[in-house]
């Protein structure tokens, strides 16, 4: 598989997630008081960071052959991390809410879960793309 085609499919999980994870934890919530007005919450974009990290910077590493082992172990480390942050949060509100079995997989964040792995696995493509190539 060609490398520009691996990275486009990279940022498109990337983006994916991103969106997702916004639709979790929107950083611009509308203000109680004022119904028609947007306020910024700096708490809810810090739960943005991980997966605009993945957007842009293991995005931007991948894109040079020097530059992509750090990329490839950049995006593992955002993988474990948003795996286990993402199964905290899952467990965390299906205990809350006592979610019946049948139910957990659905409003579980396991296929966001899936979309972050799939997103790794194309990381590790592309990496192995640019070993094939090495002299």
């Amino acid at each position: 598989m060609k490398k520009t085609a691996l990275l486009a499919a990279l940022v498109l999980l990337s983006f994916s997630g991103l969106m997702l994870h916004y639709r979790i934890h929107p950083f611009m919530v509308v203000d109680k008081l004022h119904p028609g007005i947007s306020t910024f919450d700096g708490t809810l974009f810090l739960d943005a960071l991980l997966p605009l990290t993945n957007l842009l910077l293991v995005t931007a590493l991948f894109m040079s052959r020097k530059t992509a082992v750090y990329g490839y172990l950049l995006n593992g480390m955002l993988v474990i991390f948003g795996t286990i942050l993402m199964a905290h949060f899952s467990i965390a509100e299906i205990m809350a809410r006592s979610i019946p079995f049948p139910a957990m997989l659905i409003n579980s964040t396991l296929p966001d879960i899936c979309i972050c792995w799939a997103d790794f696995f194309v990381g590790k493509a592309l990496y192995d793309s640019y070993l094939k190539d090495s002299p």
